[in-house]
């Protein structure tokens, strides 16, 4: 029988996930106004005109994708002892974040902001920005070597993991 969970943990906004994308917001409609005026200011040169109404509409739609890849999921997958991660950007595009077997977690239990991670580890962060139910995990990572994750897993994804771990990590959560 195949031991599966899957999740969907959406990022929280922090203040200046906010700020960055208001000021996005401002920047890219200031900008394709700018070119939207100077191009009815060539109406005498048609050909200056179409191009700057084409840069504008690019503009636009510029400033639109980027706004939209500001929105931010994680996917967490786990199948018999293989914990995935995937980005997924505007609820469109998805990244593998990585993928490990939870048999080779060196450490794992809660993470306090006040943990130190060595200078050669990799952090990946897989989180919903609530620190009271944040975790980590820390591995050897073939491609980037001392990793650490950090993600936030419900009750049911943490259930399954703790089953697949190492005999010695397992007896430090009880």
């Amino acid at each position: 029988m195949d031991n599966f969970a899957e999740q969907l943990v959406k990022k929280n906004e922090t203040s200046s996930d906010k700020t960055r994308r208001i000021m996005l917001i401002v920047v890219g409609v200031l900008f394709t106004l700018a070119l939207a005026a100077l191009s009815i200011l060539q109406l005498g040169n048609p050909v200056m005109s179409l191009l700057g109404l084409v840069l504008a509409a690019a503009s636009g739609y510029g400033t639109y994708h980027f706004v939209q890849n500001t929105y931010v999921e994680y996917e967490y997958t786990f199948t018999n002892g293989e914990l995935d991660v995937d980005k997924i950007i505007a609820k469109k595009k998805r990244r593998e974040m990585l993928s490990t077997s939870v048999r080779q977690f060196t450490d794992f239990g809660k993470y306090d902001d006040g943990m130190e991670e060595s200078a050669d580890m990799t952090v990946i962060l897989a989180t919903d920005n609530i620190a009271s139910h944040e975790y980590y995990a820390d591995f050897n990572d073939e491609s980037v070597g001392p990793a650490r994750l950090i993600f936030a897993p419900d009750e049911r994804m943490l259930e399954n993991i703790k089953k697949a771990l190492p005999a010695k990590l397992r007896t430090k959560q009880q």
